[in-house]
């Protein structure tokens, strides 16, 4: 029984990624080019691509000091 319980958690896990990821990779595309586009030199470029993978830090704390207020 519990073989059969494994196995099926096994397939679920096999079977793809969950749509929040893909709404992530989206995000992060959008914020990389984005970023990307704001950057002048060679190191505010290199500031961008760490922007883009902790964007949603970024959105999380702006909509926490706006519902501060």
């Amino acid at each position: 029984m519990e073989q059969k319980q494994e196995q099926k958690q096994r397939r679920q896990r096999a079977q793809g990624a969950s749509p929040g990821e893909a709404v992530y990779g989206l995000g992060l595309i959008g914020a990389l080019v984005w970023y990307w586009q704001q950057a002048q030199s060679p190191g505010e470029r290199a500031v961008s691509v760490v922007k883009a993978l902790v964007w949603p830090a970024f959105l999380v704390y702006d909509a926490l000091k706006a519902l501060h207020r």
